[in-house]
């Protein structure tokens, strides 16, 4: 994988993490949330931000 497609998803799973910490569904200090894939974490927030909107 080049540099800046590694860059490009940890970027990502950096912009996730912190959306996920903002809605209070894994606290910073969660070693979890540090093992998700960039899948996994946009799942989890799609999925807070459609139970949000219902």
């Amino acid at each position: 994988m080049s540099k800046f497609l590694r860059e490009a998803i940890e970027k990502k799973k950096q912009f996730y993490m912190k959306r996920i910490w903002k809605a209070g569904i894994y606290k910073k200090s969660d070693p979890r949330l540090y093992q998700l894939t960039l899948s996994e974490l946009e799942q989890i927030y799609q999925s807070y931000q459609s139970q949000k909107s219902n």
